[in-house]
């Protein structure tokens, strides 16, 4: 089972090279999300038996990064249908024309690295090796590098050398974690470096030496993450690629550098060492909510907007888990809440620079009355990413707030609930100026909404919303398991 899900998108992204029609290249696409949408959901009902001496192994967190990341690539593998279709028919829009010029067909790399991207993902929710783990992440770097540089054009060169380049600096430091790591286990003859093996041994692992491996680690991942002050690439990079692959690259990429991050702190747990690992991970977490922030009040760029506030999001991934207990099932949670919500406001962000051609947006005025559908879930989105009921952003943020209160850090809560109001006005301010009104310029000239455009966010915001009043009990379980690892 774990073989097909990791070489099905595999064998298309290569097949996608060798079809030549760009209608078969979209059905690819679609085709192999829901392969392995299915084989995803088959692992719940029959856990599958691990690879390569446990090297690819799906533990409960696994499965669920697994899945969420499953579930997004279906969503926009759907809108892509429709997305390279009017990428096709429109051409050049007026904002990307300084675009290169190139031979190829792009619906093949499009589709040919998106398969490949979501074959690294999958490695790295499977991952219990540290070195596979290490390489996996690099892998969806590599595989997501040609998605940033679609539209081809300079500032999308920009991106794609800022996204690169410091990925890959923050990638070197978490092999440098994994030599600490490496030789923390030196004292144990033959304690390979599984997950599952160093935090049954670790209380006999050179303390120092786990220290210095998780600071690398948490640099190193939090980078990809897009923890600040390591996050100077997402901004760029989710503004300025498709917004399909921002959905993706916000609501399943940084989800397996999270998982990086995770897997070195249950060893530190394992330990007895949390707390050390738990205060850097606030310390990362209150930075990231404070620049987020700063940055997210009178945005000009909608997709940077949207961008800015997944730093937010991931810091408060990293204080949940740092605040430990029910911080961790909040943190989960948020996880969860947090990739379903970004995804489709990334994708409805994506009809929004369709239709108006602008991502200003002080030139995006009358959303709701020039895209009905498409404005009440601009609107729904950002009203949810904030924070507030019944989505189920509102639930996991609080219950990581309440952990905060809870556990005594009252200086750390009220620091969080300072940045979230001010995130709140940004967001909405930004949000309702851009659906209000009457549109400032002429758009005719933009595409109409479709059902391959709307469909997709609105499943995808009707789950969040779902998730705000009701919590699956497969769900809670994996919440309960994951604050029992990481210790109370």
């Amino acid at each position: 089972m774990l073989l097909a899900i990791l070489l099905v998108p595999v064998l298309a992204g290569l097949l996608a090279f060798i079809l030549h029609s760009a209608t078969q290249q979209r059905a690819l696409l679609l085709l192999t999300a829901v392969i392995h949408a299915a084989l995803t959901g088959a692992v719940w009902r029959r856990p599958p038996a691990a690879l390569l001496d446990g090297w690819i192994a799906l533990d409960p967190v696994g499965r669920l990064v697994l899945t969420l990341t499953s579930t997004l690539f279906l969503a926009c593998a759907v809108y892509s249908v429709g997305y390279l279709r009017q990428e096709a028919q429109t051409g050049v829009r007026p904002d990307f024309q300084e675009r290169f010029t190139f031979a190829n067909a792009p619906d093949a790399r499009f589709v040919g690295a998106m398969a490949l991207f979501l074959a690294a993902m999958s490695v790295v929710a499977m991952a219990q090796h540290l070195g596979l783990l290490w390489v996996a992440i690099e892998a969806t770097t590599l595989a997501s590098a040609p998605l940033i540089f679609f539209h081809r054009h300079r500032r999308s060169l920009e991106a794609l050398w800022k996204y690169v380049i410091v990925c890959s600096v923050g990638i070197a430091l978490a092999l440098l974690g994994n030599y600490a790591f490496s030789i923390a286990s030196q004292t144990l003859d033959g304690v390979p470096l599984l997950v599952p093996a160093l935090a049954a041994h670790a209380a006999d692992l050179s303390r120092p030496w786990l220290r210095a491996g998780f600071i690398f680690l948490l640099v190193g991942y939090g980078t990809k993450m897009g923890l600040a002050p390591m996050h100077t690439w997402l901004p760029d990079a989710h503004s300025e690629a498709p917004s399909v692959v921002s959905a993706l690259l916000s609501g399943a990429l940084l989800n397996c550098a999270f998982l990086g991050i995770w897997r070195g702190y249950l060893v530190l747990a394992a330990a007895g060492d949390r707390e050390f690992a738990g205060d850097l991970l606030i310390l990362l977490g209150l930075l990231s909510l404070g620049i987020a922030a700063i940055f997210l009040v009178r945005q000009a760029d909608f997709k940077r907007m949207l961008a800015y506030s997944s730093v937010e999001h991931m810091g408060l991934l990293a204080i949940g888990i740092g605040v430990g207990g029910a911080g961790i099932s909040g943190a989960f949670l948020h996880a969860v809440n947090h990739s379903l919500t970004k995804a489709a406001l990334f994708l409805v962000a994506g009809n929004i620079l369709t239709r108006f051609q602008t991502k200003s947006t002080d030139q995006v005025r009358g959303v709701l009355d020039e895209m009905p559908v498409s404005g009440a879930l601009w609107v729904a989105g950002v009203l949810a990413i904030t924070g507030l009921p019944p989505f189920g952003v509102f639930i996991s943020k609080l219950a990581i707030l309440k952990a905060t209160f809870d556990g005594g850090a009252t200086a750390i809560g009220v620091a969080m609930l300072v940045a979230l109001a001010m995130v709140f006005i940004g967001m909405t301010a930004t949000a309702l100026r851009m659906a209000q009104g009457a549109s400032a310029h002429p758009t005719a000239a933009g595409q109409r909404e479709t059902v391959w455009s709307v469909t997709p966010p609105l499943v995808l915001l009707l789950a969040t919303a779902v998730l705000g009043l009701y919590v699956p009990g497969a769900l809670t379980r994996i919440f309960t398991t994951a604050a029992t690892l990481g210790g109370n």
